[in-house]
């Protein structure tokens, strides 16, 4: 599914977004009810590492071309698809990225142990090995999931020149 691949590249290559907030993403979230594209997506506390909510730009004109051939493509497949007049005629709160059948990505839960203690989390591995193989594929050596955090961030210290200011930025902690 090249439309999906291409709009996973640039959604996280762009914006920082984690795979597991993009896994827990819905149509809602990032389109307006008169089907526009949002400019700034709020990622709900239920659905980021830590709970603690942030905003996501959606601002790179090739990320926004991508998510437009990637809407279109469900629309054309019809999936998750409500026949509205809103939200480009999909389910509001279907989910964003869908498996190659049209399925939401599976989460599974997890458990890890820090100073702390144990602590439970949501991942979404198949989605991970997805976006891995298609860092793979692109050419990026050493390209992972978390890929895009860091070509963001490295992107935030060159325009600034201060590690402090990127450290600072919400939606990298």
């Amino acid at each position: 599914m090249p439309e999906r691949d291409v709009m996973l590249l640039w959604l996280t290559h762009t914006t920082g977004i984690r795979v597991t907030e993009l896994a827990l993403l819905e149509v809602a979230d990032v389109l307006y009810p008169s089907s526009a594209i949002k400019p700034e997506v709020y990622l709900r506390a239920d659905i980021t590492k830590g709970c603690r909510p942030r905003n996501v730009y959606l601002t790179h004109a090739r990320c926004l071309a991508a998510l437009d051939a990637w809407l279109a493509v469900r629309l054309q497949r019809r999936w998750g698809f409500s026949g509205a007049d809103e939200y480009r005629g999909l389910r509001p709160v279907s989910k964003l990225v869908m498996t190659h059948k049209g399925q939401a990505f599976e989460l599974a839960f997890k458990h890890r142990q820090l100073d702390g203690g144990p602590m439970a989390y949501r991942a979404c591995d198949a989605l991970q090995q997805t976006i891995n193989r298609l860092y793979r594929q692109a050419g990026i050596k050493q390209g992972s999931s978390h890929s895009g955090r860091r070509s963001l961030e490295a992107k935030v210290l060159a325009a600034t020149g201060d590690v402090e200011t990127v450290q600072t930025i919400p939606f990298l902690s």
